[in-house]
């Protein structure tokens, strides 16, 4: 497995390493931590960058003037690079089987992530819900919903969690049959969950949306049965999935709007966090959660776990 940790010192970013030990990672997997410089390196002034018809006084302030910020920018690159050696030590002493390396950049936060994820294909992207600000130069910044919305792998935005040791770990997946949501189903199934962690599946019935579209007389009572239906073997096939992956899994069918419902159960059932997929089915019969993912990632008070299929941009 390859893991993508953007990491920029701030509170939310240590949260993240911490919560990296909720996320069911394998023992044995490869990890880059990137931390960015919210900076732009100029060119080295060196050498004669001028016109030459430029006045010699203010020809040696501008040079002068473009060294200090050329070796600005490269401070805060280096701060960066220390920064994520680091972190990188962190993660190794928690993760001894990982190969875990250090890497800094100088870029807009968002894109550098986005970029190295381009490049690097990680199986998954973690980050803190909020960074420093810009104005302390080395940051991660609010990154968090660009790259949730525009990465091609699994996004977990982390947050602190005040979770006891031993305490079994307790998920919540959203579900409505879209590909998102069947990918994280399989996602949560294929890690390596601690002994006794528990998977509450959720579909959510929008009334609201099921008024509108509601179909009338016997044929759409038929037709309302039959998507009951549907959902309920949506969810009970998806409990299965995850019990055959040694998880003590059970399935709900709530009643609301699917972005509030969702975040009221996952804080009733003290989650650590939340699974959906990147974008969810709309319209069939209300039963169905819908796209969510940037309202749970964002307002939910604990890590949310964002998943992308294969053929899915942003």
């Amino acid at each position: 497995m390859k893991i993508l940790i953007a990491y920029d010192g701030s509170s939310c970013a240590a949260a993240a390493l911490d919560d990296l030990r909720l996320a069911g990672l394998p023992s044995e997997a490869t990890a880059v931590i990137l931390s960015v410089a919210d900076v732009w390196v100029a060119p080295s002034p060196d050498g004669d960058l001028l016109p030459q018809e430029a006045g010699t006084a203010m020809e040696e302030r501008i040079i002068a003037a473009r060294h200090q910020a050329h070796e600005k920018a490269m401070q805060a690159v280096e701060e960066a690079r220390a920064l994520a050696i680091r972190a990188c030590n962190r993660v190794q002493t928690d993760f001894p089987g990982w190969e875990v390396s250090a890497e800094a950049s100088a870029d807009s936060p968002a894109w550098a992530v986005l970029k190295k994820a381009n490049t690097w294909k990680p199986d998954l992207i973690v980050l803190g819900s909020r960074g420093r600000s810009t104005f302390e130069r080395v940051m991660l910044g609010s990154v968090s919903q660009k790259v949730v919305t525009e990465a091609q792998c699994p996004v977990r935005v982390s947050r602190a969690q005040d979770k006891q040791a031993g305490t079994p770990v307790r998920l919540v997946i959203g579900v409505d049959g879209s590909p998102g949501a069947d990918a994280a189903v399989r996602t949560v199934a294929h890690r390596s969950w601690p002994p006794n962690t528990t998977a509450s599946i959720v579909a959510v019935v929008d009334p609201v949306l099921a008024a509108a579209v509601m179909w009338r007389g016997e044929h759409g009572k038929k037709q309302t049965a039959d998507a009951q239906e549907r959902v309920q073997a949506m969810v009970e096939a998806a409990v299965e999935k995850l019990r055959d992956a040694g998880l003590t899994a059970s399935a709900y069918l709530l009643t609301g709007n699917p972005k509030q419902a969702l975040l009221e159960a996952a804080e009733r059932w003290e989650a650590d966090c939340i699974f959906v997929g990147a974008r969810g089915l709309r319209g069939i019969g209300g039963f169905l959660l819908g796209s969510v993912s940037t309202a749970v990632s964002t307002r939910a008070h604990c890590s949310v776990e964002v998943v992308h299929t294969d053929n899915e941009g942003a």
